[in-house]
């Protein structure tokens, strides 16, 4: 079953990333992908420090869900527990974020990245407590939450009255709802592993809301054309 899910992300993954190289040649997207490729440094550098140089600074980066710092809302987004816990969300960052990067810039991805994953992460802390199985400090970390968001508003964006957008929106929309479901169905059932770790579903599902919420508060802002009128 989890080969059959593998292979179903490797498809629906590959199909989101060939519908958008197909939609970037109808314009010079030179150039426009520089956020992903920051963020990604910027995952992979904490990952370096942590895991291969391990430098005690590297855990304050982690979110302590007992008594969080401010700085960890922020930089736990960027710290990862394993190479396969970072290389999944490194994949799905580059493909759904050089989507949304592509369409709307790169303040938009780097805010919805931001933006969904500390909403994650205040969800993870308010729902889950601050100790897990036996008594364990509970600690949070990864991209997962923000990736789930570039998700929702990379397959958001795509909904517009074009037919090569709305087919687009089909098959991302798809993918995204496929994965949304898992989670819920996971976290029902008392949650999946990694490792010696519980994976977070709480966080991939706020990821996703506040990815949804994010396009529908832009949504009802004014235009720029009607506040001009």
């Amino acid at each position: 079953r989890r080969g059959a899910a593998r292979r179903g992300v490797a498809v629906a993954a590959a199909a989101a990333s060939a519908l958008d190289s197909a939609s970037s040649r109808e314009e010079d997207n030179s150039g426009k992908d520089n956020g992903v490729f920051l963020l990604l440094l910027l995952n992979l550098g904490v990952y370096v420090a942590d895991h291969l140089l391990h430098l005690p600074v590297a855990q304050t980066l982690y979110l302590w869900h007992a008594q969080p710092q401010w700085w960890q809302w922020v930089t736990s987004l960027f710290a990862h527990g394993s190479w396969s816990h970072l290389s999944g969300n490194a994949f799905f960052l580059y493909v759904f974020g050089g989507i949304l990067e592509r369409s709307q810039g790169t303040a938009a991805l780097v805010l919805t990245y931001l933006l969904c994953g500390i909403c994650a992460n205040v969800a993870s802390v308010l729902l889950l407590g601050s100790k897990g199985a036996g008594g364990a400090m509970m600690v949070s970390m990864g991209a997962s939450g923000a990736v789930f968001g570039l998700f929702t508003v990379a397959t958001l964006v795509k909904l517009q009255f074009n037919w090569k957008r709305m087919l687009e929106a089909l098959i991302l929309g798809n993918f995204v709802v496929e994965r949304v479901w898992q989670e819920g169905a996971l976290q029902l059932s008392g949650g999946a592993t990694a490792g010696n770790a519980l994976v977070n579903h709480t966080a991939h599902l706020a990821g996703a809301l506040a990815g949804v919420m994010l396009i529908a508060l832009l949504s009802s802002l004014p235009a720029a054309d009607d506040k001009s009128s």
